[in-house]
């Protein structure tokens, strides 16, 4: 499979959250080596009353729960929203090695946008950044959403 085949993957987990009115923002941690999904999820913020329930947060627990794991080396994300300081902060501290976001994140963002948390000195690990994958379309369901919303 593709990154776009995965961030495909990753926008229908972000369609889940926007059915059950969450912003819509899917996530997929992936094992390159053989293509298989460790794990999925979508934002459960509103749901949970989890301030930290970011799909990010929500993938990479499980992702280390199915891996019996508390690092993440070798793995990929797909995230369809480029990650807040919290999300990449842990993104490092779970040493994911490659980072593949659909849409900039312009106000909230964190990786090419605002602090840039992997450009900071606080920093333990840096994935290589790969953003714009199905840009498109990861901007459009977002910005469908708060459409809806004012």
């Amino acid at each position: 499979m593709t990154p776009e085949d995965y961030m495909q993957l990753a926008l229908d987990e972000a369609k889940k959250a926007a059915e059950i009115d969450e912003i819509p923002v899917g996530c997929l941690i992936v094992n390159p080596q053989n293509g298989k999904i460790i794990a999925s999820a979508h934002n459960q913020n509103q749901h949970t009353f989890d301030a930290t329930a970011h799909a990010e947060i929500l993938a990479i627990r499980q992702a280390c729960e199915n891996l019996k794991q508390n690092r993440l080396w070798d793995m990929d994300m797909y995230v369809t929203l480029e990650p807040c300081a919290m999300c990449a902060a842990a993104i490092s501290f779970a040493r994911i090695s490659n980072l593949y976001f659909g849409a900039y994140d312009e106000k909230g963002g964190a990786v090419i946008n605002g602090p840039k948390f992997f450009e900071q000195k606080i920093c333990h690990h840096r994935p290589q950044i790969n953003g714009g994958i199905l840009e498109k379309p990861c901007s459009q369901i977002l910005k469908q959403f708060f459409q809806t919303k004012r």
